[in-house]
């Protein structure tokens, strides 16, 4: 009974080797990129000073616009409004790095330029070390289509057998890119690519620049939500303006009960 176990269980993973050695070569090399995406962008990097009272008060916001966001679909969507807005979406992913990359040096440089003599020499460091995470973040996702396409170049140049191997070679960093770039999307995106660490309040500050940037991008590519006039520009305006207002209460509420100033 043991061998016939024995026996299935080797032609199973006979039959399904593919999967095995894809497993035993990709599992390792997810894990080494997700213990340096963690590294380089902490999990809970994108909060200097955690305060339970603010993040509450994000996820009701949060809740309640996508509450309104589904019910002016309802109520007023058409057939394609649906596929249109899950489209927008993800555009909305796609881009977010990118105009951090644009929004992050020049909100972080006001504030720089507005900070006292002394906080900006304990700005320095972390503003370096910034630079640093974000320059790592878009070579990895720069590098990662050059690594595929080296990985095709391949066929045209190499000759078998010496292509496989060659190929193997060429897909070990194009993966391991991939797995980087997925694992530390998340962290580099909430914390603004370590800007938090800069000052206490770039979180807030640059949430308050890029739901407007996200906003005029949003009217820009799927125009006007659907509804009456008063309904689309209640939907445009009033969820951009709400992250501000929540934004700036968490600003007050980090200079009352933590100290935290702009300039100080």
């Amino acid at each position: 009974m043991r061998r016939r176990k024995g026996g299935c269980l080797g032609l199973l993973l006979f039959c399904l080797w593919p999967v095995t050695v894809g497993f035993m070569v990709c599992y390792p090399l997810a894990r080494w990129a997700r213990k340096r995406a963690r590294t380089v962008f902490p999990s809970q990097g994108h909060r200097r000073i955690p305060d339970p009272g603010v993040l509450r008060v994000q996820k009701t916001r949060a809740w309640i616009a996508t509450a309104i966001s589904a019910g002016i679909l309802v109520v007023y969507g058409k057939p394609g409004d649906m596929d249109q807005a899950q489209e927008l979406f993800i555009m909305r992913l796609a881009v977010t790095p990118w105009l951090l990359l644009l929004s992050a040096p020049l909100v972080v440089w006001l504030l720089y330029c507005w900070a006292s003599a002394d906080r900006r020499r304990t700005m320095r460091p972390h503003v370096r070390t910034a630079g640093r995470s974000a320059l790592m973040y878009f070579g990895a996702f720069s590098a990662l289509p050059l690594s595929f396409l080296a990985f095709n170049f391949a066929e045209d140049v190499v000759q078998p057998p010496a292509l496989a191997w060659v190929q193997f070679g060429l897909l070990l960093p194009a993966l391991w890119l991939l797995f980087f770039v997925v694992f530390a999307t998340g962290p580099a995106v909430r914390s603004a690519f370590n800007t938090a660490d800069v000052h206490a309040a770039l979180p807030a500050l640059l949430t308050g620049v890029l739901v407007w940037e996200f906003a005029v991008i949003s009217v820009a590519a799927g125009g006007l939500p659907p509804g009456p006039p008063t309904v689309q520009f209640g939907a445009v305006l009033g969820g951009p303006a709400s992250v501000t207002a929540v934004a700036w209460w968490e600003i007050r509420r980090l200079r009352h009960r933590y100290g935290v100033t702009l300039r100080g």
